[in-house]
C-alpha cells in the first residue's frame, strides 16, 4: 500500500506525520501495522511503500544500530546509519535474481556532533539531508507546500506539527482529517536522553482541532479584508 508521510527538523525536535492505510471497522488495532519504527536510542524513521519490504529494511536497521551500540557503547550516528543501509538498497539494484525494495524512507534522529536531523532515502540507495521533506503518494504537492509555508530561520516543535498537518490535509485525498487517519510521532530531547513519542489519539485530535481553528480565523479575516476593500 502507498502511503504518504513527512518530516520535519524543528529547532528543538524533529517529528513525522504519516498517513495510516485504509481504514476498515473490522481491524483490530491492537495489530495494527506500524508505519512508524523506532529503530536505536536516538534514531526512528517513517515509510511509504510496500510494508513487507519496509519490514524488511527496519529490521536490518536495528540489527545494525544494536550492533554498534554494542560494540562501542554508544548510539550510532544517524547518518552512518542511514548511509549503511542505503549501501544495501543500492547493491539490491544491480545484483542479478533481486529486485529493488519498493519502499522511501524518512529518518529522523539526533547525534552529538549534528544535532536534531531529518534524511530521505529511496529505492535507489540515494539519500540526502532535510529540512523538511515528504515521501509517498502526492509528494510534490506536499513538496511545493512546505517550500512555502517552512520558516527558514527555523520553527518551534509545534509549529512544525501544525504545519505538518497542513500539508497533510491540503495534500491528502481525504475528505477531513481524523486521528484515525494520521499517525504523528516526535523526536525530541529531555536532559541526556533521547525521547521518541507517538500521538496518542486524543492528542492527535487536539492538534487537528487548533489547526482548523486557526485555519477558519485566517479564512474569516481574509474575507473580512476582501469586504473592506470591496
Amino acid at each position: 500500500a502507498v502511503v504518504s508521510s513527512s518530516g520535519i527538523n524543528a529547532e528543538y525536535g524533529v517529528l513525522a506525520v504519516e498517513r495510516r492505510n485504509t481504514i476498515n471497522s473490522l481491524l483490530d488495532d491492537t495489530f495494527g501495522s506500524e508505519k512508524i519504527y523506532r529503530l536505536g536510542s536516538d534514531v526512528a524513521c517513517s515509510v511509504a511503500g510496500i510494508t513487507s519490504d519496509a519490514n524488511v529494511l527496519t529490521s536490518r536497521l536495528r540489527l545494525i544500530a544494536q550492533r554498534y551500540e554494542f560494540t562501542y557503547q554508544e548510539s550510532i550516528p544517524v547518518e552512518q546509519l542511514v548511509r549503511n543501509i542505503c549501501d544495501i538498497k543500492q547493491r539490491y539494484t544491480q545484483t542479478g535474481g533481486l529486485r529493488p525494495f519498493g519502499v522511501s524512507l524518512l529518518f529522523m534522529g539526533w547525534d552529538a556532533r549534528y544535532g536534531f536531523q531529518l534524511y530521505q532515502s529511496d529505492p535507489s540507495g540515494n539519500y540526502g539531508g532535510w529540512k523538511a521533506a515528504c515521501i509517498g503518494h502526492n509528494h510534490a504537492s506536499a513538496v511545493s507546500l512546505l517550500k512555502q509555508e517552512y520558516k527558514e530561520d527555523g520553527c518551534s516543535v509545534k509549529e512544525a506539527l501544525l504545519l505538518a498537518v497542513k500539508v497533510l490535509s491540503k495534500t491528502l485525498d481525504i475528505n477531513k482529517l481524523t486521528s484515525e487517519k494520521i499517525q504523528i510521532a516526535t523526536l525530541t530531547r529531555s536532559g541526556d536522553r533521547t525521547v521518541i513519542k507517538v500521538l496518542n489519539g486524543d492528542e492527535t485530535s487536539k492538534l487537528i482541532t487548533e489547526y482548523e481553528a486557526e485555519a477558519k480565523r485566517l479564512e474569516e479575516e481574509k474575507k473580512g479584508a476582501s469586504g473592506s476593500k470591496a
